[in-house]
């Protein structure tokens, strides 16, 4: 059921648990999504970045993919259709393509032209129907080309752009995209319960959700994040279980396989059935499941 993320971040909130976003690749990746969200009743927001939906063909296609895959697999519990870490220039073309959700990212901006624009999309995506996330304090790491040393957001900032009509706000506290380095020292919770007071309660996104230990992201979640990225551990568990199944012969067209192991259904199995388990993983770890509504 193709909504925009609003109610159930809002619910989130209320609930104190979260929603995870989970980024999708290709076909192969919306389906598990879709269907480990079905089997455990929980809300789910797939994310789509820039670069993901050129190779995917573009968001009219991705918009089409996903909307086809919702109503052929009868899929019941909500699911947002969300642009991640969009331009200016790709919000506006999501909006238009049929998705039910968009981030506009102006973290990189001066905060002047971050707020001239946010305020500009929050307008536009609201007359469509869309709920729309916006950033503040760069999450670190390199995510589309756009790389950050993972900033603490000012409380200040953060509740002149909720003022805007956001609807869920991005706000960095010291966590990053892709996978952390040793010397990171974790989440400044302190920074969050400040940002969470000055912004009246809004629902907050914690991005660069791989890698953070368990014990701090249900910190986080107490602490007012609402929902979660991953895209991250999903790619490692794909990639690990298809080495693994390449390593073990099952692909080898020269070998004496008589099952065609080589053929595509059955080469992306075993990857598909990992990020199952993972969205299953952090599912159960954010407290999302059962609570479809």
């Amino acid at each position: 059921m193709l909504v925009n993320a609003t109610r159930m971040l809002k619910l989130a909130h209320e609930g104190h648990y979260a929603v995870g976003h989970f980024n999708i690749n290709n076909l192969e990746w919306t389906k598990a999504i879709l269907l480990e969200a079905e089997a455990q009743k929980s809300p789910v927001i797939l994310g789509v970045s820039e670069g993901a939906a050129k190779y995917m063909g573009g968001f009219k296609v991705v918009a089409a993919m996903v909307k086809a895959l919702d109503e052929s697999l009868g899929i019941t519990v909500p699911v947002a259709l969300h642009l991640d870490h969009g331009t200016y220039e790709g919000v506006k073309k999501c909006i238009e393509a049929g998705f039910t959700s968009v981030m506009f990212d102006g973290s990189s901006l001066p905060f002047e032209e971050n707020i001239e624009k946010t305020c500009e999309l929050v307008n536009l995506a609201h007359d469509k129907g869309l709920s729309i996330e916006a950033e503040v304090g760069a999450i670190g790491g390199t995510e589309d080309g756009i790389t950050a040393d993972g900033e603490v957001a000012d409380p200040e900032e953060c509740k002149k752009i909720v003022a805007l009509g956001v609807d869920f706000l991005a706000a960095g506290i010291g966590n990053i995209h892709g996978i952390y380095p040793e010397d990171w020292t974790g989440l400044k919770l302190d920074a969050l319960a400040k940002i969470q007071e000055a912004t009246g309660g809004i629902p907050l996104v914690l991005h660069g959700g791989t890698g953070i230990p368990d014990d701090q992201i249900k910190a986080a979640i107490a602490g007012g994040m609402s929902k979660i990225n991953v895209n991250t551990d999903c790619q490692l568990v794909f990639a690990e279980a298809t080495i693994e199944y390449c390593k073990a012969g099952k692909a080898d067209p020269t070998a004496e396989n008589k099952e065609k192991g080589y053929d595509p259904r059955k080469l992306l199995k075993p990857g598909f059935q990992a990020i199952q388990a993972k969205v299953r993983e952090k599912m159960e770890l954010f407290g999302s499941v059962g609570k479809a509504a």
